[in-house]
């Protein structure tokens, strides 16, 4: 590879790829994170995804591509300015410049091709963002990307992704045996040519670099290649659907629907292997059905969607938990409302998930907080669906399910998978809803037991499953299926607190906030500022103990990416004013003023901006 090049050993850096929908920016990304998880650098991904399907070509809204955060520490995610950034075109820099992504002195390789472009329009268009990034500080490195790719391919817009692999590879010194193994990996299903010209494409980037560009890093790993315990590479989606087979659940229903489609194609690929079987539904409505079907006659089953089709699904929840019969229904939150913004991540779906349902529908509510809580808990959905006979609410969000991360590698156990169906006689003459006063919980009859045949309904009814509109029914029904969710927060501990038990300030989150939360904390305290942060998993029930926790803090504030009016806003006042939808619950279930800070801009959560928003605060005496 000729002469050892010099290399400036740094901790970290974020590196992005943009460029016009359909370039292969975001293959290229993940082949990056996946070599360097695998090199034992700690790694997180997020995907740049323009709203529209087939957005105008070198256009700020046509934006598409990933961020890669790399370190020599565990990344929980995705960091604030980038460091590197390889771009396609100009154009799509702009957008990512408006949501400051970038700082002075990040590097810019630039696809210089655009200078010689026939068309004088786009010529000129190049030169002016050229000289703009340039006076804002941004280092622009012109790369004639294209004119080398032409060497190996008539067409190098199908190849230019893995020329910039190449280059990524060396300047952060990866391991080239491993890139084309993940190289051959990509492209085995389009035969041994295909697999050869992308790998002579990544190694011409590979040169390019090495001949050519005057920067190049090493960045060592937070865990070597040997360490005992082993580590995976997924993303969220991925790891919904590994958890979808580790539980034993055997069919799942969906409809496709952005972000969530992916754990349908992923499961589409390996679920076979298992003995499983996915169903893609005409409607979101009917994949509900489907799956509700399944668990009736015993075989637990799961549907994955996002916000419109959680709206979808509304009713046939709804029936589910009158009718008490178990369901996994996996939310991948998206912005909203309505098709609002299908490609960019929120967490605007907590209240829908909780409230959605006509008259009281009590449910389990949960929310991964990282990739690997995606997997192991689907596990425990399944688990919680069966053991308190309802529907049980995963929420992840767009940031969780196309984000890459590696972690330890899960061992398979068999009490994760569902037992086999009871089709031991019934006890002649228990009623279908045979209640415990105490509890709520009851034994759950499974069709083709002997004697255990009854009428579900979705109606108000008795214990016997008979429909029935006395008053002492429909209120001893509604009793009972809320106690179950009492049971169930009296097995429940509190959430475990991230820093000291008293200070100044207690920060609150849930879902994918949790690295962006506990950085922007470790940061202050470092400072010795008295702030201190818990991340809740349950949401329905709540962990127990919070109001207690409460009190110990001067100030509480939840951190959430959903919508919550500025206290100083325009006409907004304590009485009118609207909190994000953590803080409105627990301002509700505590009784305590608990404050909020969110955006909706459609982007996870920065450490840098959770940062300055905390330390503000903090030194205002507001916090």
């Amino acid at each position: 590879m000729g002469n050892p090049i010099s290399r400036q050993e740094i901790n970290e850096h974020i590196v992005e790829i943009v460029s016009d929908s359909g370039e292969g920016a975001q293959k290229a990304g993940q082949t990056f994170g996946t070599i360097s998880a695998k090199m034992g650098n700690g790694v997180w991904t997020v995907e740049i995804i323009p709203a529209e399907i087939k957005p105008p070509a070198r256009s700020p809204a046509g934006a598409s591509g990933i961020r890669i955060r790399l370190g020599s520490q565990y990344m929980t995610n995705m960091g604030d300015a980038a460091d590197v950034v390889v771009a396609l075109n100009e154009q799509v820099l702009y957008s990512r410049i408006a949501t400051y992504a970038y700082k002075k002195g990040t590097v810019i390789l630039l696809e210089s091709k655009w200078l010689t472009d026939p068309n004088p329009e786009i010529v000129e268009q190049y030169k002016t963002a050229l000289q703009e990034f340039r006076d804002n500080g941004l280092i622009v490195h012109e790369v004639q990307m294209e004119e080398e790719c032409l060497k190996l391919t008539p067409k190098p817009r199908l190849g230019k992704n893995m020329f910039v692999l190449g280059m990524l590879c060396h300047i952060y010194d990866r391991d080239v045996e491993k890139a084309y193994h993940e190289i051959k990996n990509t492209f085995i299903h389009k035969g041994t040519k295909v697999i050869e010209l992308n790998q002579q494409l990544f190694q011409a980037g590979y040169d390019f670099a090495e001949n050519n560009l005057e920067f190049h890093y090493n960045v060592p790993p937070w865990r070597t290649e040997d360490s005992e315990e082993k580590m995976i590479v997924t993303s969220g989606n991925q790891a919904v659907g590994l958890g979808v087979m580790a539980s034993g659940m055997d069919m799942v229903a969906m409809y496709p629907i952005t972000p969530a489609t992916s754990a349908s194609h992923y499961l589409a690929e390996v679920y076979h292997m298992v003995g499983g079987f996915i169903h893609q539904a005409e409607d979101e409505i009917a994949a509900a059905g489907f799956a509700i079907g399944s668990s009736f006659a015993g075989k637990t089953a799961c549907t994955i969607t996002s916000g419109p089709g959680l709206a979808l699904k509304t009713e046939l929840l709804a029936l589910a938990v009158m009718a008490e019969v178990p369901l996994v229904v996996c939310v991948v939150q998206r912005g909203g409302p309505s098709t609002g913004l299908p490609t960019k991540v929120e967490q605007g779906d907590l209240l829908a998930s909780l409230y959605g349902e006509p008259g009281d529908a009590p449910k389990i509510v949960i929310a991964a907080a990282t990739i690997e809580e995606c997997l192991h808990f689907v596990i425990m959905a399944r688990k919680l669906a069966e053991a308190f006979r309802t529907p049980v609410i995963l929420l992840t969000d767009a940031n969780l399910a196309t984000g890459v991360q590696p972690y330890p590698r899960p061992e398979a156990k068999a009490e994760w998978l569902a037992s086999p169906i009871d089709q031991s006689e019934w006890t002649k003459g228990m009623p279908a809803f045979d209640w415990d006063e105490k509890t709520g919980l009851s034994t759950r009859p499974i069709v083709g037991q002997v004697d255990g045949q009854y009428v579900l309904t979705g109606l108000a009814h008795t214990q016997k499953s008979k429909v029935a509109y006395d008053r002492e029914s429909n209120q001893r029904g509604c009793d009972m299926r809320s106690r179950k969710l009492a049971t169930l927060s009296s097995t429940l501990k509190p959430p475990k607190i991230n820093g000291e038990a008293e200070g100044d300030l207690l920060v609150i989150g849930w879902g994918s906030t949790l690295g962006a939360i506990e950085e922007a904390v470790g940061k202050l305290q470092a400072k010795d500022y008295k702030v201190s942060s818990i991340h809740l998993r349950f949401l329905s029930p709540l962990e127990p103990g919070l109001k207690d926790i409460f009190a110990k803090f001067t100030n509480v504030l939840t951190i959430e990416i959903n919508y919550s009016d500025k206290a100083d806003a325009p006409f907004i006042t304590p009485e009118n004013r609207r909190y994000s939808q953590l803080a409105t619950i627990l301002r509700a279930q505590t009784l305590v003023d608990i404050d909020c800070w969110s955006n909706v801009y459609g982007q996870p959560m920065q450490p840098g901006l959770i940062y300055e928003e905390l330390q503000s605060r903090l030194n205002q005496g507001e916090a």
